[in-house]
């Protein structure tokens, strides 16, 4: 084997471990991650209480004093 087929294995192999360990921890981290909601986000004009309700719903009653608020965009 020469010494460029032996660099060139060398590097490669160094080079493909590297992908691996950053495509485990890729894996591994989302693994872990909670799962992003679709419920929408609501703040209360009366009591400022933060709270969230089904996607499907545009208005909705706060669970402390009642009063229907809209959604929060961000």
């Amino acid at each position: 084997m020469s010494i460029d087929a032996a660099l060139f294995l060398y590097f490669f192999c160094l080079l493909a471990g590297l992908c691996f360990v950053g495509i485990y921890y890729e894996l591994r981290g989302r693994r872990f991650e909670p799962t992003p909601t679709e419920d929408h986000i609501f703040r209360c004009e009366r009591c400022a209480f933060v709270y969230t309700d089904d996607p499907d719903v545009d208005r909705s009653r706060c669970p402390q004093c009642g009063t229907t608020n809209e959604k929060i965009t961000f």
